[in-house]
């Protein structure tokens, strides 16, 4: 099955897609893991991609599309695939659409303000990289990690502005690709509010599985 999941940042689309991987026996396709890939093999694309990422700048789309054309070629993902993080654009997803065809497009629905609650309360052991979270997994002594004792603090990325603009970005570049997919007849809409196991069943019924 081919799939692409939408949703934004906190959604915990990784998470699930860790999780749908061993489900569904097809791999996980990041746009992060294609860059790194690419940039290891040192290929053509790839030495592109690591100049580019060395400026500082974004991958422009006509790269990107490239290198997700190029790694959709490969044998692994034959029987299926779970893209996440591509396409980011209506643009992205009209070239996709001439190179590959999509199954379902899964959109993991979550408010703002979950999204704020879940990453804002995010903590990071600066030593051993552990997350916890201020809410739901704090550490047993605040800002002391339990695995190393090392400092626990919450990242730049997660503080509450630095949210916001995430998904300031979110809405405006990736969010109308809901509506797009809709239209297609491709969308089937999960609730990611309640804990991972619940939005892991959510997403078997919707996908039909058992």
């Amino acid at each position: 099955m081919k799939l692409i999941f939408l949703g934004p940042p906190g959604a915990g689309k990784g998470t699930l897609a860790a999780r749908a991987v061993t489900m569904l026996k097809t791999p996980h396709i990041s746009t992060g893991a294609i860059f790194r890939a690419a940039k290891a093999a040192g290929t053509p694309l790839g030495l592109k991609v690591q100049a580019i990422m060395d400026a500082g700048k974004l991958v422009d789309d006509s790269t990107t599309i490239e290198l997700v054309k190029e790694r959709l070629a490969q044998a692994d993902v034959e029987q299926g695939y779970i893209l996440d993080g591509f396409p980011r654009t209506i643009p992205q997803a009209e070239a996709l659409a001439e190179f590959s065809t999509v199954d379902r497009v899964v959109n993991f629905d979550i408010p703002d303000s979950a999204v704020l609650e879940r990453l804002g309360g995010r903590r990071v052991c600066q030593k051993c990289g552990h997350n916890f979270h201020a809410i739901f997994d704090a550490p047993k002594t605040e800002g002391v990690c339990d695995h190393c004792g090392g400092e626990v603090s919450i990242r730049d990325d997660d503080r509450p502005e630095a949210i916001q603009k995430r998904l300031e970005v979110y809405r405006a570049q990736t969010a109308p690709l809901i509506g797009f997919y809709r239209r297609k007849g491709l969308l089937l809409d999960v609730d990611a509010r309640p804990a991972v196991e619940q939005v892991i069943e959510n997403f078997k019924k919707a996908l039909g599985q058992r």
